[in-house]
């Protein structure tokens, strides 16, 4: 995953952009606006692209659209700004990767960088993407990858496995990777739903930032506590 595509209508972005991946070591190509973006993509194929989301003329919802119709694997970031949660949400909802807000964080670009080329690994050695496992009295299911339509017939039956564990609680771990478009977060919505009218104890550890955004836009926090790892969630049960 070594070549990365960015469309963004600010020439000084693009310079921004292009010095701090090449020293990551990426192939770096850039476009000024969605039809550039579009022709380069078609010629590179790069399996990652960041996008702006507002520009003049195709803006990053459509170049978002386009690329997932040329290439459904590609990892595509989307650059929002501030108080633009509705156009992000959207972009997951088209299977964006993820969402990093102007101007740009180092840190939330390389977290950001970071699960793209996870999900991208995962996608070629055909990992699985849910997965079970049984911490003292915690029944925890691990998620990675990308959470959508399809994760839901796995889903349901890992979390009923985990049901069957009868522990006192079922912890909803998200690894880095993790991501989710519209789908999987109505999924995850109908699961929290199920679980309380169920009593059942569920809590969320180890979701990124923007989740836990997103998370608070749609209703989900009002649902199901969460903590910032799996460590955290395991220790405020034995406290």
């Amino acid at each position: 995953m070594n070549k990365v595509l960015v469309i963004d209508d600010e020439k000084p972005t693009l310079v921004m952009f292009r010095l701090t991946l090449n020293a990551y070591g990426y192939t770096v190509f850039t476009a000024e606006n969605g039809k550039e973006g579009l022709e380069i993509f078609e010629r590179e194929r790069p399996p990652l692209v960041l996008t702006d989301v507002k520009m003049p003329g195709m803006d990053g919802i459509e170049v978002l659209k386009r690329i997932k119709e040329i290439e459904p694997k590609t990892e595509v970031i989307v650059i929002t700004g501030h108080g633009d949660m509705d156009l992000a949400i959207k972009a997951l909802n088209l299977d964006a990767t993820d969402f990093i807000n102007k101007p740009i964080q180092r840190q939330l670009l390389d977290e950001a960088l970071k699960r793209a080329k996870e999900r991208w690994q995962l996608a070629v050695n055909k990992e699985n993407e849910i997965s079970l496992e049984a911490i003292e009295n915690c029944a925890v299911v691990h998620l990675q990858g990308n959470l959508t339509s399809h994760s839901e017939p796995h889903l349901q039956e890992t979390y009923r496995q985990a049901v069957e564990m009868n522990k006192s609680r079922i912890i909803l771990h998200f690894l880095k990777s993790a991501s989710m478009n519209g789908a999987g977060i109505a999924l995850l919505t109908q699961l929290l739903l199920d679980s309380q009218k169920q009593g059942q104890e569920v809590v969320i550890a180890g979701l990124s930032d923007n989740f836990k955004k997103v998370f608070e836009i749609v209703g989900i926090s009002r649902l199901v506590k969460s903590y910032d790892s799996l460590e955290e969630a395991l220790s405020a049960i034995e406290n």
